[in-house]
């Protein structure tokens, strides 16, 4: 389970070493640090500026952006809670949290944030799922909602995934909060924000000509059920990968069945054939 430590340290991890690499994020189309007013229409008129320590938490002073939570991990909800969500501090106002897809969708459409930090891996259907129940929200000229994902994961297809469904950056929880309050404030402005491992596979996947086609039968699976096949295919028993992914065999089962019943194949020996021959493992 993932959790929060200090400022100076990094917001979560699911038990691996940070990168040796620089953790801040990194911005695709503006320098990172712009402190330019957000212009985001829909947002607060609370005329209370954050307080003098605006500049070392990330964001400017008068900036305010309200924020959404989404991970189904209540303790790293609660890290992040404490590490950015002191408004007069960091300018970020945490107006809700959710737990799982359905949480999600309806706390979106009911605050009607600017930013929504997305974990990709939520019962449901991950985050793909909320990214196309909230198609509309994120289209809104008025009043869009953008969405930040906020990851352990750093794999392509999750990553490919979620941008491809809308959202407007990636980071991992390896990132501190002044760097997570930053990107947060960014992505308000309409920027890509991707953690610096991420950035140039991101870019190679889309603005290559090379860039691999899309598998419409991977696509046909859930994050989840991804993340199942995945582990099947590389031999993992079902205890082991409830044990893994914090949910139940019986829940591993039914991902199983739905992964055998939409790729048409009858056992996980074809799963693993399958996952093997499209790099997946």
């Amino acid at each position: 389970m993932s959790d929060a430590n200090g400022a100076s340290g990094p917001i979560g991890q699911d038990g691996s070493a940070p990168g040796t690499g620089p953790t801040g994020p990194t911005g695709l189309t503006s320098p990172t640090g712009s402190t330019g007013p957000a212009g985001t229409a829909g947002a607060p008129t609370d005329s209370n500026a954050p307080g003098g320590s605006a500049e070392a938490s990330g964001s400017a002073p008068g900036r305010r952006v309200r924020v959404v939570l989404v991970d189904d991990h209540r303790m790293f909800r609660t890290g992040v809670q404490a590490e950015i969500g002191e408004t007069e501090r960091t300018g970020v106002e945490v107006v809700g949290e959710a737990a799982d897809v359905d949480q999600a969708v309806s706390v979106i459409s009911a605050t009607r944030p600017e930013v929504v930090l997305l974990d990709v891996h939520l019962p449901g259907g991950g985050g793909v799922e909320v990214l196309r129940r909230c198609a509309a929200l994120m289209s809104d000229a008025e009043q869009p909602v953008r969405f930040l994902a906020l990851s352990v994961s750093d794999a392509a297809e999750d990553v490919i995934g979620v941008i491809r469904g809308g959202a407007r950056g990636y980071v991992t929880k390896t990132i501190t909060g002044t760097d997570l309050v930053d990107s947060i404030f960014r992505v308000q402005e309409g920027d890509a924000v991707f953690s610096p491992r991420l950035a140039g596979f991101v870019l190679d996947a889309f603005a290559s000509t090379d860039a691999p086609p899309v598998d419409e039968d991977l696509d046909r699976l859930t994050q989840r059920e991804r993340e199942v096949l995945r582990l099947i295919a590389r031999g993992y028993a079902y205890k082991e990968i409830a044990k893994q992914l914090y949910i139940s065999v019986k829940t591993v089962e039914s991902h199983v069945s739905a992964v055998l019943r939409k790729l048409q194949l009858s056992n996980r020996h074809e799963l693993t054939r399958w996952a093997t021959a499209r790099r997946l493992v």
